[in-house]
């Protein structure tokens, strides 16, 4: 399983990933520690070219690591077939204890490097670079999260053995089993409709309320944010059986399949790119009032503030035209 070309790719990828964000973070360490912006010196000329390979680097890595996470997915569902007991990936990721780990931690870093280009984009924009120290700052927290995805990632990987039955996602996500995920798909789900639909209305009303006056930036960074937790909670609880049509199925990874036409890959497109819109816009707040970016930060977050509107519309959409369209009634379970 191994020599699957996707593993290869992933397991290839994750360790290039893993040598470049320790370049980067021995040379973040360097510019907290030593930068001067008003030095000439021969050192601060140095950290400043470093400044730009860094942002190359960064830029790459965390780019791969959005597309790394549907190729996680993918390999994952594709790989469950040659596992007794595994319908989709939701199977072939419990076939050991490193499979969910490594998803929850590919999910974090995907947000947590969206939001760090976001803040390496608008320090670019300033002549003084007044967060210089703030995302290398990031860069050092991340760091750990994304060495630690790399170890899980190879470790789910080298320890996938054919002979091992595994759970189906039928158990797994079953609301009369113990555990996380049985507890998400336990949560009831007119609740879950209310509270879904009423963080998309949120984050629609102060996105508008933004794009329109140019207030209430937080409130919509902070909508978009916790929308996106939301949202998965939501998947699992009531949207994916809307798409089965079976009250008993929460899966979130059957989606993922040709029978309902991989509807899921635009599930988890939208819900990443509104989380890190909403993330980055609400990260951007603290430096609205630095004197160089005043012009800069607005600007940005009306940009994020349009993807992130974008995002949650294609989600609701989908959901809401499948709620519409089709013949399988939730309530009442």
């Amino acid at each position: 399983m191994i020599l699957h070309p996707a593993v290869i790719a992933l397991l290839t990828g994750s360790l290039i990933v893993s040598l470049m964000i320790a370049y980067a973070a021995f040379w973040a360490y360097k510019i907290i520690d030593a930068w001067d912006l008003q030095s000439g010196s021969e050192q601060q000329l140095a950290l400043e070219k470093k400044t730009y390979l860094v942002s190359t680097l960064m830029t790459y890595a965390f780019g791969f690591q959005v597309l790394s996470f549907f190729l996680l997915v993918f390999v994952a569902d594709d790989l469950h077939r040659l596992f007794v007991g595994a319908m989709c990936a939701a199977g072939t990721l419990n076939v050991n204890e490193y499979g969910y780990p490594a998803v929850v931690l590919k999910v974090l870093n995907c947000l947590l490097g969206g939001v760090w280009l976001v803040l390496n984009h608008t320090d670019n924009q300033a002549s003084d670079y007044p967060l210089i120290r703030r995302k290398y700052s990031l860069l050092l927290v991340i760091v750990p999260f994304l060495l630690f995805e790399t170890g899980q990632l190879w470790s789910y990987f080298l320890n996938l053995k054919a002979h091992v039955i595994t759970s189906c996602c039928g158990s797994l996500f079953s609301t009369e089993e113990e555990g996380f995920a049985a507890g998400l798909a336990a949560l009831p789900a007119v609740p879950m409709q209310v509270l879904f639909f009423g963080s998309m209305a949120l984050v629609m009303g102060s996105g508008i309320f933004f794009l329109g006056g140019g207030s209430g930036g937080k409130i919509f960074g902070v909508a978009g944010t916790l929308a996106f937790p939301v949202s998965v909670a939501a998947l699992i609880s009531f949207i994916s059986v809307c798409f089965y049509e079976l009250p008993t199925h929460h899966c979130p990874f059957c989606i993922l399949q040709r029978e309902y036409h991989y509807v899921g890959y635009l599930i988890y497109v939208t819900l990443l790119g509104g989380g890190i819109s909403g993330a980055g816009a609400w990260a951007l707040m603290s430096f609205r009032s630095v004197p160089s970016l005043k012009a800069v930060v607005p600007r940005i977050q009306k940009r994020l503030a349009w993807a992130g509107l974008v995002f949650y519309a294609v989600l609701s959409g989908v959901v809401i035209l499948k709620m519409i369209f089709s013949d399988f009634v939730l309530i009442g379970y």
